[in-house]
C-alpha cells in the first residue's frame, strides 16, 4: 500500500471518529436536557414521556456508536487484509472475465450483509422491544432477509453484468451508458416498487368508506393531485411506529397510511400530515431528489471509469485492476467524502421538510400541523431536544421544536 493509500484509510478512521464525537455530543445534550421538558410542549408532553424519548435517544445512539466503530474497522480492514483474499479465492475458481468480476462484488454483498445481521437483530429484539415498538418475530425478520436477498440479486447481478460487460465493449464511454441504465433502473424502480415490491413485505389495504377518507379525498381534490388511491399499510406487524408516504411516480403515485398511525391520530392531525406530503409534490421535492441522485451518480460512475483506466486504486492499495475489485474499493474509500456531502445533502432535505410544512399551514392551519407534530415526536420517541452539530449532520428532517416555532412565525 502506498502513502496515499493509507493516508485514505487515515481518513477513514478520522471520519469515523468524527461521527462518534458527533454521536457523543447528542448522548451528552439529551442527557443534560432529560428531566425539563421544553417550555413549548409542556402541556402537550408530560416529563415521564419526554424522560422516556430521552432514554430511547441515548440508547439508539450508544448503538450507533459500536454500529459506527464497527463499520470504519471492517472498511479499513476489507481495503487493507480481506478484499485482495477474497479475489483470489474468487479467482481459484472462476475464470478472468466478466462472471469472475459480478462475483467478487456478489461475495463482498454477501459477507458485509451477514456481518451486520447481528446488528439488525440487536436493534429489534433489544431496543426496540425494551421500548415497546417492536412486534417483529424472528419468522418475519428471517423471511424479510430472504425476500431482500433475493430481490437484491435479482436486480444487482444482471444489472453487473450489464455494466462490466458495457466496459468490454466500449472501454472510453462505458461509464456514461451505465449512468444511464442506472437512472432508468431509478425511475423505474420507483414506478413497480409499489405494486410489485412493497407488497411481497407488507399488506395494502384499500382505505374504506367513512370520514376519514373523504377529508382526505377532499383535500386531494383541493390540492389538484391525481393518485391511483389511499392504502393502509399493515405496519403494526413489524413495529409500533407511525408513519405516512407517497409511493410510485406519475399518475401511478400512491397514498399509504401506517394502520399505527391512523390508530392514534385524530382527522385534523392526519389531514395535515397528508397536505404535508402533497407539499413536497407541489414543490417539486420529488424531481430535485431524483436530479440530486442523478448528479451524483453521473459524477460516481465518472470516478470509476478514471480509477479503472488509470489504476490508481490498484495501485494506492496494492490490489488488482479487476472492475469489481475497484468498484468495491471505491465504495469503501468514498466515506470521508461522504462525511462533507452529508450535512449539505441534510440541509436540503430539511429546506424542503420546512417548505412542506409552510403549505400544509397554507392548506388546514398550523396548529393541526402542530398537533399532529407534537403526537408524531411523543408517540415515536423523538428527543425534543437534539444536539444541533448531530442534528445539522444527520436529521433529514429539522427538529420539531424548530418546526413548530417556524410555524408559528409563519403563522404570524
Amino acid at each position: 500500500m502506498t502513502a496515499v493509500g493509507s493516508l485514505i484509510c487515515f481518513a477513514i478512521f478520522i471520519s469515523g471518529c468524527f461521527g462518534v464525537y458527533l454521536r457523543l455530543r447528542q448522548i451528552q445534550n439529551v442527557a443534560r436536557n432529560r428531566d425539563a421538558v421544553p417550555q413549548d410542549f409542556i402541556r402537550e408532553v408530560t416529563l415521564s414521556d419526554h424522560q422516556r424519548a430521552a432514554d430511547y435517544t441515548i440508547e439508539r445512539t450508544r448503538f450507533g456508536i459500536a454500529e459506527l466503530a464497527f463499520d470504519t474497522l471492517t472498511s479499513i480492514l476489507w481495503l487493507t487484509a480481506w478484499l485482495s483474499p477474497l479475489y483470489f479465492f474468487i479467482a481459484n475458481y472462476i475464470d478472468s472475465g466478466i462472471t469472475r468480476s459480478v462475483m467478487v462484488v456478489i461475495s463482498f454483498g454477501v459477507i458485509s450483509h451477514f456481518l451486520e445481521i447481528p446488528f439488525s437483530l440487536f436493534n429489534s429484539f433489544w431496543i426496540e422491544e425494551k421500548f415497546g415498538f417492536n412486534r417483529l418475530t424472528v419468522k418475519t425478520f428471517l423471511l424479510d432477509e430472504v425476500k431482500t436477498s433475493l430481490i437484491t440479486c435479482v436486480i444487482a447481478i444482471p444489472a453487473l453484468y450489464a455494466m462490466f460487460a458495457l466496459l468490454k465493449a466500449f472501454p472510453d464511454t462505458w461509464w456514461i451508458f451505465s449512468f444511464a441504465i442506472f437512472m432508468t433502473l431509478t425511475v423505474a424502480m420507483t414506478v413497480i416498487y409499489p405494486t410489485l415490491i412493497a407488497p411481497l413485505f407488507n399488506k395494502f389495504t384499500p382505505m374504506g368508506e367513512g370520514a376519514t377518507k373523504e377529508r382526505m379525498e377532499s383535500l386531494l381534490l383541493k390540492c389538484g393531485f391525481e393518485s391511483k388511491g389511499l392504502f393502509i399499510m399493515d405496519a403494526s406487524k413489524r413495529s409500533a411506529h407511525g408513519n405516512a408516504y407517497f409511493s410510485g411516480f406519475g399518475k401511478a403515485k400512491r397514498i399509504v397510511f401506517f394502520d399505527t398511525l391512523l390508530e392514534k391520530h385524530t382527522l385534523d392531525e392526519i389531514e395535515s400530515i397528508l397536505a404535508h406530503e402533497l407539499g413536497h409534490f407541489k414543490y417539486g421535492h420529488v424531481f430535485q431528489i431524483i436530479f440530486q441522485s442523478a448528479l451524483i451518480a453521473f459524477i460516481g460512475f465518472f470516478v470509476i471509469y478514471y480509477a479503472l483506466s488509470s489504476g490508481i486504486i490498484s495501485i494506492w492499495f496494492n490490489l488488482q485492476n479487476d472492475p469489481g475489485v475497484v468498484l468495491i474499493a471505491l465504495l469503501l474509500a468514498k466515506e470521508p467524502i461522504s462525511l462533507i456531502l452529508t450535512p449539505v445533502l441534510s440541509w436540503r432535505s430539511r429546506k424542503a421538510e420546512f417548505e412542506a410544512d409552510d403549505f400544509a399551514r397554507k392548506i388546514v392551519g398550523q396548529e393541526a400541523m402542530i398537533s399532529a407534530l407534537t403526537r408524531l415526536t411523543r408517540d415515536n420517541l423523538a428527543s425534543l431536544t437534539p444536539d444541533p452539530l448531530f442534528a445539522a449532520f444527520y436529521f433529514s428532517h429539522p427538529p420539531v421544536p424548530l418546526r413548530v416555532a417556524q410555524l408559528r412565525v409563519e403563522a404570524s
